[in-house]
Order: structure tokens, then C-alpha cells, then sequence
């Protein structure tokens, strides 16, 4: 039997990077999987990628702005209308609006705070209520080693990943006595769109910083999404995995 057999499960920025391979992860093992975007051509191509891996995968594309409180607590009202439950939330939008600060706009700072941060409390406040009635339920929120390390040029992106840890540990101890567990993934270097805007000088730093000598794939998240979603960690909570081939020790 597959690990989410009869699970339904939200992923957040699902259309590409980190999302999209925790989203074609989890259909694999039997999830309803739901996968919140704003772009709806790469929405619509995640979903028949997952569809045409076999009959029995079951996917839906929503499009919508996951930094918009009203926009999404509506979506997620038709969604448990129609769904019935949502068992998992995977918290994984995120952008980056790399400047030094002196540089830096209000807008870029904002807009970071808002998809990235803004998002998780967006989600999470929409369906907690639900979880809490029914005392289960598996959050996962994605931040980065760069809100454990901090990155120059990145203030805004390394405070909102920060922000999303020391979310999760708090959200992690208001849920626990309701048998939900909430824990954190800090991704390192990730082989992603937003790595590939490195140049060779830049992927020779990064590699340097890395112990393993490699980048990681999106699968070696997922993976670990997927534990973290199944009953394997039902006693684990408040936690923050990195995993970033050795960056942060």
C-alpha cells in the first residue's frame, strides 16, 4: 500500500522546483494532491505530468495568490466542501529578490515577506480549525539554511526564512496536545531554476561551501517531505531538518 493512500494534500509554489517534486512525490504514494500556483500553463503540465504517470494518480490545479488572506481562505472553504478533509499542507512558495540592502526596494522586501512568509500564515490559519476538529494533520513549512546562516545580498530572503522556522515552532507547540505535527525543511543548494541563474565563478563558490561536493536534487527534498507527511514521524514535531549535504553542521 502506498504511504498517503487516501490522503489529501496541499502544496504551495507546486509548479515547479522544490514543489513540483514534492508534488509528483506524493501522488506516487497514493495522494490527492493539490497543488496551489499562479501560473496556469505550468499548474495545468504538473498535473497531466502526474496523471499520465498512472491512472490512479489524482491531481487539481488551483491558481491562486497564496500571499492573499481573503483569496485563499475562500479556496480553501470550496476545497473542504468538496474534499471533505485536507490532511497535509505543504507550505513550499517562495521567491527571492536578491540585493545588497543599501540597494534593496521596500518592494523587493515586501514581496518576499509576503509570498514567503505571509503564505504560511495564510494557509496554515485557513486550515487549522479544520485539522484541530479532527486532531490530525501534517504542516510542513520550507525554509532554506539561508535563514539559518543568513547569505549577502539576501536579507530579505534569509529573514523570511527565519521567520518561517521560528513559525513552526511555535505553530508546532499550539497543535501538538490535537495530535498534529508541524516541522520545518531548510533546504541547502538545490539543483532548481533559481540555482541555474548562477554563474560558474558563483557555482564554484557554492560547491566550496558544500561537504558532499554536490548541489542536491529536488528528490532528496521530497523524500523528505514524504517522511515527514507519513505516519513514520507521528511523534515528531517543532523540528528543522536541513538538508543541504553537509553545509550546516
Amino acid at each position: 500500500m502506498a504511504k498517503l493512500e487516501g490522503k489529501t494534500a496541499i502544496i504551495t509554489g507546486g509548479t515547479a522546483g522544490i514543489g513540483r517534486g514534492i508534488a509528483i512525490k506524493m501522488a506516487e504514494e497514493g495522494a490527492r494532491v493539490l497543488i496551489f500556483g499562479r501560473n496556469e500553463q505550468r499548474g495545468n503540465e504538473v498535473v497531466d505530468e502526474i496523471k499520465n504517470g498512472s491512472g490512479s494518480r489524482e491531481a487539481v490545479f488551483y491558481q491562486v495568490d497564496v500571499a492573499n488572506h481573503s483569496e485563499v481562505g475562500n479556496v480553501i472553504k470550496e476545497i473542504l466542501r468538496q474534499e471533505g478533509k485536507v490532511d497535509i499542507l505543504i507550505n513550499n512558495a517562495g521567491i527571492t529578490r536578491d540585493q545588497l540592502l543599501m540597494r534593496m526596494s521596500e518592494k523587493d522586501w515586501d514581496d518576499v515577506m509576503d509570498i514567503n512568509v505571509k503564505s504560511c500564515y495564510n494557509l496554515s490559519h485557513a486550515l487549522v480549525r479544520h485539522m484541530m476538529k479532527v486532531r490530525s494533520g501534517k504542516i510542513i513549512n520550507i525554509s532554506s539554511v539561508v535563514g539559518i546562516t543568513g547569505n549577502t545580498g539576501q536579507a530579505n530572503y534569509a529573514a523570511s526564512k527565519a521567520a518561517i522556522i521560528g513559525f513552526t515552532k511555535a505553530l508546532a507547540k499550539e497543535l501538538a496536545s490535537r495530535e498534529i505535527c508541524v516541522n520545518c525543511v531548510a533546504p541547502g543548494f538545490i539543483d532548481t531554476q533559481m540555482t541555474e541563474v548562477l554563474n560558474e565563478e558563483q557555482q564554484k563558490a557554492t560547491l566550496a561551501q558544500i561537504p558532499m561536493g554536490r548541489m542536491g536534487s529536488t528528490d532528496d527534498i521530497a523524500n523528505v517531505v514524504l517522511f515527514l507527511s507519513g505516519s513514520e514521524s507521528d511523534y515528531i514535531t517543532g523540528q528543522v531538518l536541513t538538508v543541504d549535504g553537509g553545509m550546516v553542521m
